[in-house]
């Protein structure tokens, strides 16, 4: 049966196809993909409970956790333009550029590890290193518990959140609470619904592009729950792209292990919500999403799509594009007088 599919995707990609029925490029894609769950998944050594949720909530929305009193999760991970900043890498403490690209937080839950290099294991790990990194929020973790202290109302939501800790207002429950909240953070789309047996819920061209995607060996990195998100690949697998593309400094993940099998490798990217998280690659050189397709079939596959082919791949990825949960903007608790005052990179 994927025999035949395979030969109608050759055939039939850039006319009007006559495609396998519905049941039979599911059952394909079921082995490839997952729809995503209808409630918040539990995450490793960390319940989520509503009182974390809203601790973390708050926490993702307080710029105060950066040094500077400016820069928030937020401000790279943007609920309202995909969960990233759609900047070519991000803009931190004392208005410095980052060295990547910043990956959206929507469905980040399900990622093997997280950061293009996966140096953090899991969201609690992540949350750990913006708040330290020079060029991000140049905190330290005694100057955040000191804030959080500082803030009556912030210890009363850390003791709601950790009801069994004796002195829980403190940096690694910041970490588990951001987790908590990110957990949430899913965004059923059309592919879902598709997944699950709507046949309507996906155009024509989609299910085009789906062959397509599977067929050419897109799927063999981009699967899984999050379409990507885990396994560690070399970028330019089959012919590495110019230094424009992919940077000659930054060796990815031979900075975590100094292996050098490792450099130029980076961790798979999850393609949900690609079509709405524009730059692309952890460079972010690269800003229509058709250019970035066509780069991975050449660099990773050796394949060249045709135009048509492209529109096709492009049609099936915008159907990761999913409806973002209704977040309430938090009211932060107030500062009082024993709270760090902002610190500006100048002093």
């Amino acid at each position: 049966m994927r025999a035949t599919l395979a030969v109608l995707v050759a055939s039939t990609a850039l006319a009007s196809p006559v495609f396998a029925q519905d049941d039979d490029l599911r059952e394909w894609a079921l082995d490839m993909f997952s729809p995503l769950p209808s409630t918040v998944p539990a995450v490793a050594d960390n319940p989520v409970t509503p009182e974390k949720i809203e601790l973390g909530k708050a926490l993702y929305f307080d710029p105060r956790v950066s040094s500077s009193g400016v820069f928030s999760c937020y401000s790279c991970h943007n609920l309202t333009t995909g969960g990233d900043d759609n900047l070519e890498t991000s803009v931190g403490h004392g208005w410095q550029k980052g060295p990547r690209n910043a990956p959206t937080v929507l469905n980040a839950v399900f990622n093997e590890a997280q950061f293009w290099d996966g140096r953090a294991e899991d969201l609690k790990a992540q949350a750990k290193g913006p708040v330290q990194a020079g060029v991000e929020m140049a905190n330290t973790p005694d100057n955040v518990e000191t804030m959080m202290n500082s803030m009556p109302a912030y210890v009363s939501m850390f003791e709601a959140a950790f009801p069994d800790q004796d002195s829980p207002t403190n940096f690694d429950n910041m970490a588990r609470a951001i987790e908590a909240f990110e957990a949430t953070l899913l965004t059923p789309a059309p592919f879902d619904a598709w997944l699950n047996g709507n046949d309507a819920a996906i155009s024509e061209d989609a299910k085009a592009g789906l062959e397509l995607f599977m067929d050419l060996g897109c799927s063999s990195c981009h699967s899984g729950i999050n379409v990507g998100g885990h396994g560690y690949y070399p970028f330019g697998l089959v012919e590495k792209p110019g230094a424009d593309i992919l940077p000659e400094g930054d060796k990815g993940r031979f900075a975590v292990t100094e292996t050098v099998d490792d450099e130029y490798v980076f961790r798979a990217a999850p393609l949900r919500n690609i079509a709405v998280t524009a730059p692309y690659f952890h460079s972010g050189k690269v800003w229509d999403l058709g250019v970035a397709v066509e780069i991975m079939a050449e660099s990773q596959l050796g394949e060249g799509l045709e135009p048509g082919q492209t529109t096709q791949i492009v049609a099936f990825l915008e159907t990761l594009t999913g409806e973002v949960p209704d977040v309430t903007l938090p009211v932060l608790p107030p500062e009082t007088a024993d709270t760090p005052r902002p610190v500006y990179m100048h002093e």
